[in-house]
């Protein structure tokens, strides 16, 4: 194989891998994802008090899920689908849920969350 072949077969091996690692810009989290880590949350989020480490620790798995705009306002939105099912939710409880997780979403978790702004 000669030098230009080389440097060619290189570049594409270069560009392939940068394709598979490129984050797409449309959300890759689902709402499977963020029910499973609001479930240990219920108990919390209904009668309030402190969240237990179960819960916590799906608060911070989805700060972790969710690095980009798409995947935070896909993550806001299930939520907020979530909290639809379950009407007992505390709209105080929820607000303070990140904190009391010493987690920071940059944004206050209510039903009446603006999505967009997330």
């Amino acid at each position: 194989m000669n030098m230009k072949g080389g440097l060619a077969i290189t570049l594409l091996v270069v560009v392939a891998a940068v394709q598979f690692t490129a984050k797409p810009s449309a959300a890759s989290i689902t709402c499977s994802q963020i029910d499973s880590a609001l479930a240990p949350c219920i108990s919390y989020l209904t009668q309030a008090g402190t969240p237990s480490q179960a819960c916590c620790n799906g608060v911070r798995s989805i700060k972790a899920m969710t690095p980009n705009k798409p995947d935070r306002q896909m993550a806001c939105n299930c939520a907020k689908q979530a909290a639809g099912r379950v009407r007992t939710i505390r709209d105080d409880a929820a607000a303070a849920l990140p904190q009391k997780c010493g987690v920071s979403f940059g944004v206050s978790v209510s039903r009446n969350t603006d999505c967009s702004k997330v």
